[in-house]
């Protein structure tokens, strides 16, 4: 084959997204799992390196300077990039307005972490971290933590309003690769947290270079007050939502962290990422996909109900089993893979797999809710759900420590998430029993596959390796996949037919 048919090939493969919405929509959430199942095995192979050569603390004080940079980004955050995305028409002439504003924010944003991260360091009784602020701040010049804002290229936001994936996947996993060889390479040199610093900064520095690379927007000052006012109008709720989920996602940290201290931090932190690894990550590849798509349908209910129904069906099939299989495995991953000292993390990682499940189930209601321009919905929901976390987690943590935060957030969860799966089924119409069929048969054969799975286990008589891990893995699997077939042949079919069309 000649060279050049070979390049004309491979540009093909990576701009061409596809004719018709659903089409796109489908090789769109191809392109996004493969990426975000890419960056989860180099994560999980990065994690587990980094497990065992680093401390827990390590990872505790890397967990406090990310919290101080997240919760600048999040009170601060402008939603433009989510209005300039749910924009119907005219979005070009934004972006420079946006871009300038997210600029001056995060220059703003580098200055007060900077001066601030000794009296951050003091509130969380940790002496070394304001050093590692102060160079984690650095990557805020390079972009947010969602790529765009600083000098960061603003037109890589098409790749997600477009639904053009694929040049996402070529953006996102150059800089998930640097992360890696520089953590790992890192990490083994001068086995400290700083390992962790230099994974970070090299992953945003690389993608910084790549979004100007292979998006030919050039952004440009431009302090039109008008249009940045018009962008925050829909905005406002974005800001309001994210305060709320920051709360949500990082309040049960910040009291880790100030209560209990930087190790048990670490302990916390590790159970988090690793009960809600694959469940949250595979939620987040739907959403991505979702957001674009509800808002080109939003004005057509019956379709944007089907799609939902899709989506919610697909997150079911995924999400269950997988919380299932992490929580009845949990001990032995823990034992084989992170070593002895992180079994104090394994009754916490078990009741956040749960939580993960019912977070990712309501997950696929804020996409809908953003993409018909009601955003305010999702804000009030992440409001009361907060406020019952703010009643439940001192407590439940002063009794039972981490696993007592894991726990406030499932109780708080199992309250408000059904309430969202609720109001997204009115709006859209749909009847009771539609909603709950989508999610009641991929949860009765994930208790089939746990029972098995339990039987199997006793039947190796709890013995722990790595063979026998694996093998309860793939056997785990099989039993699922087996149980849908026998209740819903259909169901097969619908996933092999999706499967046909890519």
């Amino acid at each position: 084959m000649k060279l050049s048919n070979i390049k004309s090939g491979l540009k093909d493969f990576i701009t061409n997204p596809g004719e018709g919405l659903y089409q796109r929509t489908i090789r769109s959430g191809v392109w996004v799992f493969s990426l975000r199942m890419l960056e989860q095995v180099l994560g999980v192979i990065r994690l587990i390196i980094l497990a065992r050569i680093l401390s827990p603390n390590n990872f505790g004080l890397m967990g406090i300077a990310l919290l101080a940079m997240s919760a600048l980004e999040t009170f601060s955050q402008t939603g433009f990039a989510q209005a300039l995305i749910q924009k119907k028409e005219k979005t070009e002439e934004y972006l420079d307005a946006a871009w300038t504003f997210m600029l001056i924010r995060n220059i703003a944003l580098f200055a007060i972490l900077f001066l601030g991260a000794p009296y951050i360091a003091y509130f969380f009784e940790a002496p070394e971290a304001p050093l590692l602020m102060r160079v984690i701040g650095i990557s805020l010049l390079f972009g947010s933590s969602g790529g765009i804002g600083g000098f960061a290229n603003i037109g890589i936001l098409y790749f997600q309003k477009e639904l053009e994936f694929n040049k996402q996947f070529i953006y996102r996993l150059t800089g998930t690769l640097a992360d890696f060889v520089v953590a790992v390479s890192s990490a083994i040199i001068l086995k400290s947290v700083w390992a962790l610093v230099f994974g970070l900064l090299a992953g945003n520095i690389v993608r910084f270079f790549v979004g100007y690379l292979i998006h030919p927007y050039r952004p440009r000052l431009n302090f039109d007050f008008d249009k940045a006012r018009e962008l925050f109008v829909f905005g406002k709720w974005i800001l309001g939502s994210s305060i709320l989920v920051f709360f949500l996602n990082q309040g049960d940290d910040i009291l880790v962290g100030k209560l209990l201290g930087a190790t048990m931090l670490g302990f916390y932190q590790m159970a988090y990422r690793i009960s809600n690894m694959l469940a949250t990550e595979i939620t987040h590849v739907i959403s991505q996909v979702t957001f674009p798509a509800y808002s080109k349908l939003q004005d057509n209910i019956p379709k944007l109900r089907e799609a939902y129904l899709k989506t919610l069906q697909l997150t079911a099939f995924i999400s269950i089993p997988l919380a299932g299989g992490i929580f009845i495995l949990a001990p032995d991953f823990t034992k084989i893979f992170l070593g002895e000292q992180w079994i104090p993390m394994v009754p916490a990682m078990q009741v956040l797999a749960l939580w993960g499940l019912s977070r990712s189930i309501a997950a696929t209601t804020g996409p809908l809710f953003n993409g018909i321009g009601k955003p305010r919905i999702n804000t009030w929901l992440q409001l009361a759900k907060l406020i019952l976390i703010a009643i439940f987690i001192y407590p439940l943590t002063m009794l039972w420590d981490i696993t007592g935060t894991a726990l406030a957030l499932a109780a708080a969860a199992l309250c408000i998430d059904p309430i969202c799966v609720y109001l997204v089924a009115k709006i859209l119409q749909c009847k009771a029993w539609d909603t709950v069929k989508t999610i009641l048969l991929p949860a009765i054969s994930t208790v089939i596959m746990l029972f098995c799975m339990m039987v199997l286990n006793k039947l190796t008589l709890g013995i722990t390796t790595l063979a026998i891990f694996l093998g309860c893995v793939v056997f785990g699997c099989g039993t699922y996949i087996l149980a849908i077939a026998v209740f819903d042949k259909s169901l097969v079919k619908q996933i092999y037919h999706s499967i046909k069309i890519i």
